[in-house]
């Protein structure tokens, strides 16, 4: 094989290598074939206009043509010229597919579902980062550079995934990539002449012997350079802070403080991935809980309080946090006198839901958990610290059930001066409208609860708004006007404009970023999933401390003090603790009979829902991509059998039954040379039988039994080749056996080992295909000069 088809073969490994990262992103991941296809296209194209040979410009040129008519082929063909040519309407099929990836690329959460658009996204990416790995490597044959193009094709992958290209796709990648350098060194040295610093490595038979050396001390530096770049990679990144991925999505502690006392926690946004999760087209399953509630329509579970509004986003302010006490403590501004009632939640996280913020019943009195966490006292927040996340948590946490009445709430005082100006504060490019919307809503009512309670039925009720999760995500003083006018959007407009009216008029307000109850299962737990992920305002009342408002349309609950008091309706059951449910965890998965409500109104509830449910959903891989990544480590683990199988059929192929005894001779008389050298004796098909014999024995120390059978198999290919009549040999599988016991009675393991796993024999094989394109290239060369030599004569006997 030449250098330049070893450097192809090696660019395409490692494109398709660092492709693998982006697997995770869609689902189904169906688009990677497309993605190799065209791949293994560009570099044949390249392999043949190198070889013409074409200027390297044109080489580029003909790899980028082929590339666009392939994917004109698969992705426009409609619009096409005979299905392949592109013309203007094939580049607008493109655009708008771009523009549809795109839209869908901001729509979706991960995994995404494989859209056209984005599926040219992919395809076309990994193509132009293949044309480019190639261009670099095998082009301009400077392999190095082409690791940059590489590493971004990774580190896209990695910063979209949030973390889920992971270990195994990153060992592909750097695999790839020094497989790459590898080759290109090989080639390098090649061109060098006679490598110093090891034994020449043999070559066809009659060249000097020296097969089975150690490698030449470039190649193992090499090893050595790239096992330990690659080993401080997979290090590295450990000591390294983390990088937050957002609520939902989960990333690794973000600015917490080190283990111990004290430290502090960033400030966050939290709504990174909130929309897309609401978004997703499949409900996946984030948590499951029990609890001794008799009901769980109000059991919410909160993340994470927003409390900062600075004109452009809604956020956590910076606090300290602090070791998580055994009990915490007693909520700020609750008094003894409004009614609580503790209940107690055993939850089990998903597996995939991977996350630093731990979801918690508000407000919780104790929490009991394994692993790094730690308490922020403000917000009764727990957070993971030195990368702790809530993948696989089991924990238990005792709650209260705060049931203030309306008259409590009408009744309250005025909250504390210092939570006043801290959570009543409003930027000053809040726009005029917000708090004369505010006042116009809320005209007649005689305290901040009454007034509370007016924002939140005009939200829901009285103000026509519409629910809608496809309107842009906007958290600033021009987004909440905006809301206001156009009067749809979802959770986190409504949540986040409720309580910037409230603070306008002067209620202590902050936003909570959490799940909503979940859905009950047949088994007696209740499943959260990833579309439950919520957010609502929580209002201050001075005695019964921050108090949930529901202010969305069709989504949660509204709490039973926050409802109109004329309805005069019997008011639903509150979480009452009962001693025969049960409060034990369960990890197994369960079938849902029941759509909750809101999911009824929202036409959520899919087939499965509506068939009576199927079997959670933990965002783990789905089984065909399990498959195909099981087959892909297969085949990776594999490849180095190839040559012991290969092996083995050909040694099975050479002492079976042959046409003739000649052949039947000739072949067992092959099979002990090739014994030989997979020894380390190396083939010299210049001597005669007699003398490779000879030297067999003395080069091995063969003992006399096997020498013995190498003479007999000796002067049976001298019979069959030099006698008029030559006799049938008889026993020649027999001492071929013999000979082969003999060369592993005197081999070390390691020579064994070599011998049955990395034959060097082998190299038949690569010498088999060399000269059949040899005899392919000269067969071809013949026929084209043929016919260019008939088509020159043809006009001058049309003349004649």
């Amino acid at each position: 094989m030449s250098g330049r088809t070893r450097l192809t073969l090696a660019a395409f490994g490692a494109t398709l290598a660092a492709s693998t990262a982006l697997l995770p992103l869609v689902k189904p991941a169906t688009w990677i074939f497309t993605a190799a296809l065209l791949l293994g296209l560009q570099s044949a194209v390249g392999t043949v206009t190198r070889r013409v040979p074409l200027a390297r410009p044109l080489t580029i040129a003909a790899q980028a043509v082929v590339t666009l008519l392939v994917l004109t082929l698969v992705f426009a063909r409609e619009q096409a010229i005979l299905l392949v040519l592109p013309g203007p309407d094939v580049f607008a099929a493109f655009g708008t597919l771009f523009q549809a990836g795109v839209n869908d690329v901001g729509t979706y959460a991960i995994p995404a579902p494989n859209t056209p658009g984005i599926r040219l996204l992919l395809v076309t990416g990994v193509a132009a980062i293949g044309l480019l790995v190639d261009a670099l490597a095998v082009t301009f044959r400077s392999a190095a550079p082409a690791g940059l193009p590489l590493l971004a094709l990774y580190s896209v992958a990695a910063g979209l995934s949030g973390g889920g290209a992971g270990g195994l796709y990153f060992l592909l990648a750097a695999a790839g990539y020094l497989l790459l350098l590898l080759a290109e060194g090989r080639d390098r040295l090649s061109q060098w002449g006679r490598v110093f610093g090891g034994a020449q490595r043999s070559g066809r038979p009659g060249s000097a012997p020296g097969d089975g050396g150690p490698a030449f001390a470039p190649a193992r530096t090499g090893r050595r350079i790239g096992v330990v770049a690659m080993g401080i990679a997979l290090v590295v990144p450990f000591a390294l802070p983390g990088l937050s991925g957002g609520v939902f999505g989960g990333g690794k502690g973000e600015g917490e403080g080190s283990g111990g006392k004290g430290g502090t926690i960033s400030a966050v946004n939290p709504l990174v991935s909130l929309q897309n999760n609401l978004r997703q087209p499949e409900d996946h399953e984030v948590l499951r809980y029990r609890t001794n509630a008799t009901g769980t329509r109000n059991l919410y579970l909160r993340l994470v309080a927003l409390d900062q509004f600075d004109g452009t986003a809604w956020k956590s302010s910076v606090r300290p946090i602090e070791d998580v006490p055994e009990d915490l403590p007693w909520p700020a501004g609750l008094s003894q006198e409004v009614p609580t009632t503790r209940i107690t939640t055993n939850l089990v996280a998903s597996s995939g839901y991977d996350q630093k913020w731990l979801p918690m019943p508000y407000p919780a009195a104790k929490v009991s958990i394994g692993g790094s966490w730690r308490y922020e006292p403000a917000g009764r927040m727990l957070v993971g610290d030195n990368g702790q996340n809530t993948r696989g948590a089991r924990y238990t946490v005792t709650s209260l059930d705060v049931r203030p009445t309306a008259e409590q709430l009408a009744a309250a005082p005025a909250a504390p001066d210092e939570l006043r100006r801290e959570y009543t504060r409003v930027p000053a490019s809040l726009p005029a409208d917000v708090r004369s919307t505010a006042l116009e809503v809320t005209r007649g009512a005689r305290n901040d609860y009454e007034r509370a309670v007016k924002l939140q039925d005009w939200f829901a009720e009285d103000g026509g708004f519409r629910y809608d999760v496809e309107v842009t995500s906007g958290t600033g003083v021009q987004a909440i006007s905006r809301f206001l006018k156009d009067k749809e959007g979802f959770c986190v407009h409504f949540s986040f404009s409720m309580a910037a009216m409230a603070r306008s008029l002067g209620i202590p307000a902050r936003v909570a970023v959490g799940f909503m109850p979940g859905t009950p299962q047949s088994d007696g737990s209740v499943s959260v999933g990833i579309r439950d992920a919520h957010a609502w305002p929580e209002l201050y009342f001075e005695g019964a401390g921050w108090t949930r408002f529901e202010p969305t349309p069709s989504r949660g609950t509204v709490p039973d003090y926050a409802r109109e008091q004329s309805s005069g309706g019997a008011s639903t059951p509150s979480a009452q603790p009962s001693t025969s449910a049960s409060a034990q965890p369960s990890a197994m998965p369960s079938s849902s009979e029941s759509c909750p409500p809101q999911m009824k109104r929202l036409g959520e509830c899919g087939p499965d829902q509506a068939a009576g449910g199927a079997a959670s959903d933990d965002g783990g891989l789905p089984p065909y991509e399990i498959a195909l990544i099981c087959a892909g480590i297969l085949l990776l683990l594999g490849l180095p059998l190839l040559p012991l199988l290969w092996r083995t059929r050909v040694r099975a192929r050479r002492l079976g039954p042959a046409p003739d005894p000649v052949t039947r001779v000739l072949a067992v008389w092959q099979e002990i040379n090739d014994l030989a050298w997979d020894h380390g004796v190396a083939p010299d098909e210049s001597r005669t039988p007699r003398r490779t014999a000879a030297r067999l024995i003395r080069e091995a120390e063969l003992p006399q039994d096997a020498a013995d059978a190498v003479h007999r198999v000796a002067r049976a290919v001298e019979e069959a080749l030099y006698a008029p009549r030559p006799r049938p040999a008889t026993g020649l599988t027999e001492q071929a056996a013999v000979v082969r016991r003999g060369f592993h009675s005197v081999s070390s393991r390691r020579t064994r080992l070599r011998a049955l796993l990395a034959p060097r024999s082998a190299a038949r094989v690569v010498w088999a295909t060399r000269e059949r394109t040899t005899a392919f290239r000269n067969a071809w060369s013949a026929r084209t000069r043929a016919l260019l030599a008939t088509v020159s004569r043809r006009p001058s006997r049309d003349a004649s």
